[in-house]
């Protein structure tokens, strides 16, 4: 279908177009000429841009008329049509021929080369040579171009001023006042076959009817103007016979119906339609007043500064036909109304009588700033991120980053199509329709100033922002509107962090100060120390000396010397201050391993010395200390947080269980930081009873999900598939590596006290020792006890199912793999299963 069309709005892949009765559709960048996209085809081939090659914004604007051709018409995921257009001459030019070509002609071409004394213009007949001579284009190089060359790739009116070789060379011009005073007649001979949209004739008024009027022109076609196409000053005085001058607008290529208007701004060729003032757009009117009623197709109303307005029965007026009243749409009936579009190709607003549209917050993206939060719902999941419908006409994209505090592996897995989400614009180009959102709470939530331009970033300020970047030098933080900053290495922290790749990673929601802004270099300086803290030459100055001094400091190690022997743990002196200080183990803090902590306990005796024990607790009259090798680890690696202000969500930090709920676990870090847990974060498998899964004083490894500052609450996520660092197997190996060396010092312990046989049996028996042994009892559940010399004085036994397929006898003898030794109760645990004893 051939149609007239404005350019409504320029990006660099398509042209937007306006079409006639309030539709739009769009030319992409591939459907100008056959010469442009050779130049694009080019520029890629090559992967460097071409000088030649201009971009769609050199060359249209909006406002400018253009014929165009649907090429064809989708359905998007959203259930709205999406008309695609072509300008191509070829296409658009398609019906006429060489020996059709008459002077007078107005037809439509595109620049296809530039030389010296003109223009070669691609008209789209074949075997035809258009030449735009350059004294015919100067006047509108001048008005229109400004001064500047014609480009390839440029649309043109051309009227057609001279034809030879039976049309196989045309000479055009361009020129303003040839293309306005250019009319289509009958000595130019077109047919149906070949007629084109913007053509200006002069037509005779056949029938006057309500929904508009019928014509007939160039003496043997007939056509259609409707309702909105009449011209508005002189739509009641129309009579039959009378002669008016009408532009096409439309050609369809079965019916061969042909429809056109009446009004002024098209009727001279080359001149532009009216358009809408911005600030009118999305304009609330009070009161609209209806000047006709089309049962079929809606309402015209005039608007309070006398421009008229259209709204579709359905679309705009109201929800569902069945709760539609034509009663209330009577001439002279004032209705509220909301300017949702401008139809260019209608000269007419588009408002919408809907209640949620006239309260609507968002209608297009000019209205949507920079930190505004949104309302949308989940429509697509794609690999780049998540696009979100935040209006009918408004959509954005959560960049897999920007999908949760933390990286989301499986997005899948979190949000379904159709979810409500309540997101944060991080950048809007209304331009190019670009929306970037996050979903991360903590940006969502946050109560602290928006930068979203470097003038924004005063020294002293506090804000959120997100890290893009972590390496030796220290952090590269983002905030919104592509603002970002550097926080220097000794801005990390308030101690020295060796490695920030391994403190921070990238996506991390992050708290910081500006110290120095350039706007005009966009140079932005940052700290993640929120607080300067005075020297301590100055502290000791400035503050009287306390009565009691605090003697260790968290993180500090210590060797002691057991004393003393209690139900919660162990009383020690420390021994680099000669037995003075005395402080306490608790028994859950003797090892990373629950099962080793009571076997530790069990087996230390008053005056043995535990060597390099970690100061976790220090006020000054009751210190605590800490043997739990990962919890040393991280404090000694600075992977800890010493503050509630320090804390981020994303952090992999380590702690210990302080208490289990029947809601969740609450988990306590160095420097008394505690985080809860809850029952859904716990693990990867359903959680029934919380008890089940940790007990007090276990070592964890938590994922910061998200702070509370105003009730200082931390949520945490306890799943091993969401702790991991990255290398799971080598943490995997560093834990046994651990429980070994432990195990192995608890043997040694052993040896040393108890009873000699069983002490040494304990130590002996290690998992995947062989054993033979002699069947003592087989159990009512199948389960069977053993006894050997090599096992006097211990219960040595066998679940069912490590029995396999033997069918056991007391008495019998039969070799068996030893899986488990419980020192603490003498039992060892065995299998008989083939598969095991084989390996």
């Amino acid at each position: 279908m051939l149609l007239l069309g404005c350019i409504k709005e320029v990006s660099d892949y398509e042209l937007v177009i306006s079409l006639p009765n309030g539709l739009s559709g769009f030319v992409p960048v591939t459907q100008i000429s056959d010469a442009y996209s050779k130049m694009l085809s080019k520029q890629v081939a090559q992967g460097e841009l071409l000088e030649d090659l201009n971009s769609l914004s050199d060359m249209y604007s909006p406002g400018t008329l253009v014929r165009c051709i649907v090429t064809s018409v989708e359905k998007s995921a959203d259930g709205r049509r999406s008309i695609k257009l072509s300008i191509d001459p070829k296409k658009v030019n398609k019906g006429l021929t060489a020996s059709a070509l008459v002077s007078g002609m107005l037809l439509s071409g595109i620049v296809s080369s530039v030389e010296d004394h003109g223009y070669l213009i691609d008209i789209g007949v074949s075997g035809t040579h258009a030449f735009l001579p350059r004294q015919k284009a100067q006047n509108y190089i001048k008005a229109v171009k400004r001064g500047l060359d014609m480009k390839i790739g440029q649309n043109l009116n051309c009227v057609i001023v001279e034809v030879k070789n039976e049309g196989r060379v045309v000479r055009l011009s361009v020129d303003r006042s040839d293309v306005a005073a250019s009319l289509a007649t009958e000595r130019q001979n077109w047919t149906l076959s070949n007629l084109l949209p913007g053509l200006v004739v002069k037509a005779r008024v056949q029938k006057v009817a309500p929904l508009g009027i019928k014509v007939s022109f160039l003496s043997s076609f007939t056509g259609v103007v409707d309702f909105m196409h009449m011209d508005p000053e002189k739509s009641m005085n129309y009579s039959p016979d009378q002669v008016i001058k009408a532009c096409i607008l439309s050609i369809h290529p079965t019916s061969k119906v042909v429809r056109l208007t009446l009004r002024q701004a098209f009727l001279h060729p080359g001149g532009s339609p009216n358009q809408l003032s911005n600030d009118r757009m999305g304009a609330v009117v009070e009161e609209s007043t209806v000047k006709a009623f089309y049962k079929q197709f809606g309402a015209v109303f005039e608007l309070d500064d006398g421009t008229l307005a259209f709204a579709r029965v359905i679309k705009n007026l109201l929800k569902t036909r069945k709760s539609f009243k034509p009663g209330a749409f009577k001439t002279g009936c004032k209705h509220k109304c909301r300017i949702i579009d401008y139809s260019l190709m209608d000269e007419m607003c588009i408002v919408s009588l809907k209640y949620q549209i006239i309260e609507a917050r968002f209608l297009q993206y000019q209205d949507i700033h920079t930190g505004d939060v949104v309302q949308g719902k989940v429509f697509a999941l794609k690999p780049i991120g998540m696009q979100v419908k935040v209006t009918d006409g408004i959509k954005g994209l959560v960049p897999s980053m920007h999908l949760a505090d933390v990286i989301l592996k499986q997005p899948e897995k979190k949000y379904n199509i159709g979810d409500e989400v309540r997101c944060r614009v991080l950048e809007c180009s209304p331009a190019g329709k670009k929306l970037i959102l996050t979903l991360k709470k903590s940006l969502v939530q946050s109560k602290l100033p928006v930068f979203s331009s470097y003038e924004d970033a005063k020294p002293g300020l506090i804000t959120h922002g997100f890290v893009v970047c972590a390496r030796e030098f220290g952090c590269i933080v983002k905030f919104y509107n592509d603002v970002k900053g550097l926080v220097p290495k000794n801005e990390l922290s308030s101690e020295p962090i060796s490695c920030p790749d391994k403190v921070f990673h990238e996506g991390q929601v992050v708290k910081v100060m500006v110290l120095k802004c350039e706007p005009q270099q966009e140079r932005l300086l940052l700290s993640f120390r929120l607080s300067s803290k005075p020297a301590p030459e100055d502290k000791k100055e400035c503050t009287p000396k306390k009565k009691h001094e605090v003697k260790y400091q968290i993180g500090e190690m210590v060797d002691v010397k057991v004393l003393k022997k209690k139900d919660n743990g162990l009383e020690v002196s420390v021994l680099e201050d000669e037995g003075n200080v005395i402080a306490s183990i608790p028994t859950v803090h003797l090892s990373d391993f629950v099962a080793n902590c009571k076997l530790l306990w069990h087996c230390l005796q008053e005056g043995d010395v535990l060597p390099r024990v970690m100061c976790l607790h220090d006020k000054g009259e009751h210190i605590i200390l800490s043997r739990k090798s990962a919890v040393i680890s991280a404090v000694q690696e600075e992977q800890v947080v010493r503050s509630f202000s320090e804390i981020q969500p994303g952090m992999l930090l380590t702690g210990y269980v302080r208490n289990v709920m029947p809601f969740g676990v609450f988990v306590e870090f160095p420097y008394g930081v505690t985080g809860l847990a809850p029952k859904v974060s716990m693990s990867d498998k359903f959680v029934t009873d919380t008890k089940d899964h940790f007990v007090v004083g276990q070592t964890v490894i938590a994922k910061v999900m998200s702070t509370d500052e105003e009730k200082q609450r931390v949520l945490l996520n306890l799943k091993l598939s969401e702790c991991s660092s990255g290398d799971s197997a080598a943490e995997s190996f560093a834990l046994l590596n651990q429980y070994f060396k432990e195990m192995k010092e608890i043997r040694n312990l052993l040896r040393r006290r108890g009873e000699p046989s069983v002490a040494r049996g304990l130590c002996e028996l290690v998992p995947g020792k062989e054993l033979q042994l002699v069947v003592q009892d087989v159990k009512e559940d199948g389960s069977a006890l053993f006894s050997g010399s090599c096992v006097t004085g211990l219960t040595v036994t066998a679940t069912r199912y490590h029995l396999g397929d033997k069918n056991i006898v007391p008495g019998e003898k039969t070799k068996a793999l030893v899986l488990h030794v419980d020192a603490l109760t003498s039992k060892v645990y065995v299998s008989l299963r083939e598969e095991l004893l084989k390996q």
